[in-house]
């Protein structure tokens, strides 16, 4: 039987995996995925165009417009109103890896 392959979870596990993969010190590891993240955001914010993350998908703004709703305990109609969202779209790649 093969040995399960023990995924890190928590944000220090995966420094510590990054830095292992990439021969770096933790302290290291945690300034690049720093930095990565900042990129994203940042790239993120840019209106309609988003940021692609190759081999994770497209991270971008998306408006959603003011629209009615109904308040699930009582039935009542509610206004919910206009807000901007972050929204991800995996890449294939990483839907097929996932879920096969």
């Amino acid at each position: 039987m093969a040995k399960k392959e023990v995924v890190p979870t928590t944000k220090s596990a995966i420094m510590a995996a990054l830095a292992e993969a990439g021969g770096i010190t933790k302290k290291q590891a945690v300034a690049v995925y720093e930095k990565v993240v900042d990129i994203a955001i940042k790239g993120a914010k840019q209106e309609k165009k988003g940021i692609t993350l190759p081999g994770i998908g497209k991270v971008k703004l998306n408006k959603r417009p003011a629209h009615m709703g109904r308040n699930p305990a009582t039935g009542e109609p509610i206004k919910i109103k206009a807000k901007t969202v972050v929204k991800i779209t995996p890449c294939k790649a990483l839907k097929d890896a996932i879920i096969g």
